[in-house]
């Protein structure tokens, strides 16, 4: 039987220090899904970058107010976004679907269970899933923390085994992971409470941070999923945490037994 595994990438994963769209780093995570996926794991992605894309895309000639601004760039980045992964999955004669959805989605009822077919025919047809939040419409306290939230919803909506969170940072550390006194906490047994090490600070390209991504590990292990956060921009970080999983960096929260 495949494996279910849902891959969330992170804006500081796909960004340049300079807010532009890292295609290079993008090119070699398809790579390595496409990898996964000759493997017989079947993928969702979650995908951040589409604000990012549409900032660089466009010059705005007069002030936008923030939800404006998110508007506007999500709209035009979404397009450029799901665009360069149909090309770069292409390579692999991967057939990609774009999913995009809002948080009054995941309620229960039609709308859910209409979600969730989709996906699920879509996967049964070897199409790869690609979901966003809609951010053209989800401006308001209706919006997902972040697609950290969002891809833990995907995983229990889908009954993933693992959930992948990829950032710019190899995991949850016991102190600032700047600090080369802070050690990486690679393994979380359920039930243990990590928050004084949770840094609050924000992603600097997105929503969230590591806050964010412990609330959600916690929540999906507690659901039964196996969660694993790891570094996005380390090179072949998804074929190592499957072969070389002891020697990755990374802070993996195991399911229930």
């Amino acid at each position: 039987m495949k494996k279910r595994i849902v891959v969330k990438i992170g804006s500081n994963a796909l960004t340049r220090p300079d807010g532009r769209l890292d295609v290079t780093r993008m090119s070699a995570l398809v790579d390595q899904i496409a990898w996964l996926r000759a493997k017989d794991y079947e993928v969702i992605l979650v995908s951040s970058g589409a604000v990012a894309c549409g900032r660089r895309e466009l010059k705005v000639e007069h002030e936008l107010d923030s939800v404006e601004q998110r508007q506007l760039f999500s709209a035009l980045g979404q397009a450029k976004l799901i665009g360069l992964y149909y090309d770069l999955f292409r390579e692999y004669h991967i057939h990609v679907g774009q999913v995009l959805t809002m948080k009054e989605n995941f309620q229960p009822g039609e709308q859910y269970s209409n979600q969730q077919a989709c996906m699920r025919v879509m996967l049964e047809n070897g199409v790869l899933p690609i979901v966003n939040e809609n951010d053209t419409v989800s401006v308001t306290e209706l919006m997902f923390t972040d697609n950290d939230e969002l891809s833990g919803l995907i995983a229990q909506m889908m009954k993933a085994d693992t959930l992948v969170l990829l950032s710019n940072i190899d995991g949850i550390y016991t102190g600032n992971p700047a600090d080369p006194a802070s050690q990486l906490i690679s393994e979380v047994a359920p039930g243990t409470d990590l928050s004084q090490y949770i840094q609050t600070e924000k992603s600097s390209a997105g929503r969230g941070g590591m806050q964010s991504k412990y609330a959600t590990a916690s929540k999906i292990q507690a659901a039964g999923i196996r969660v694993i956060i790891a570094n996005g921009k380390r090179e072949n970080i998804l074929i190592d945490l499957i072969d070389h999983p002891e020697t990755t960096p990374h802070t993996v929260f195991q399911h229930p037994q």
